[in-house]
């Protein structure tokens, strides 16, 4: 039995690292999450975040090298939510800073953590759309809304299984979100031209 015994005993070592590897694996993929939405949400309130972007795109390459021989941890959910989230992150700031956009082995990810984290950047640009309409900027919302549009384009390019990638739900709440706001856009471009027609009408009385 001394052979059976070696041969649990290297099997306990080879889990014994995997599950090292994998408390690492959340803590910093919880670390990028944590990053990603603060970067975000100062966006929103008018901070720029690069630092803390490049801090995490920093993490992510760093998680990436620690998962080069543990693909299957790479490739898991929390590894692969985290990496959307910086993908989301760094698409929105390049957009609303009219920046290039970077590319997915800058940002140390595969090209579907990628194409997801476009999907979530549909969203976060109605937010800024719909704050430029709060402050009366339609030109500005109209703008988001473009961009919208065009992001949506690309990602409706992709009809493939979830076995290869789960973008599916993320087109459908995309679309909605689409919708919803070229309706709040269209609404408010209405009101403004109806307003300058009353004010045109008060000046000529």
């Amino acid at each position: 039995m001394q052979d059976l015994e070696s041969i649990a005993q290297r099997i306990q070592d080879t889990l014994d690292e995997k599950d090292t590897v994998r408390e690492i694996a959340i803590k910093s993929s919880r670390a990028l999450i944590r990053m990603s939405s603060g970067v975000i949400h100062g966006m929103h309130k008018g901070v720029d975040g690069e630092d803390a972007l490049e801090e995490a795109i920093d993490e992510a390459h760093k998680l990436k090298s620690v998962l080069s021989e543990h693909v299957e941890i790479w490739y898991s959910g929390i590894v692969q939510d985290a990496l959307v989230e910086v993908a989301e992150a760094s698409i929105l700031n390049a957009l609303v800073k009219g920046q290039e956009l970077p590319e997915p082995d800058h940002l140390g990810m595969s090209g579907t953590a990628y194409l997801l984290g476009i999907a979530d950047t549909i969203g976060e640009l109605r937010r800024f759309s719909l704050e430029s309409l709060r402050r009366g900027d339609i030109p500005a919302a109209e703008r988001y809304l473009d961009i919208m549009e065009e992001l949506f384009l690309i990602i409706m390019r992709f009809d493939y299984p979830d076995a290869l990638v789960h973008i599916r739900r993320k087109q459908d709440i995309a679309r909605s979100v689409l919708e919803k706001t070229r309706g709040d856009v269209s609404l408010a471009v209405m009101s403004d031209r109806l307003h300058g027609r009353m004010s045109d009408l008060e000046k000529r009385l």
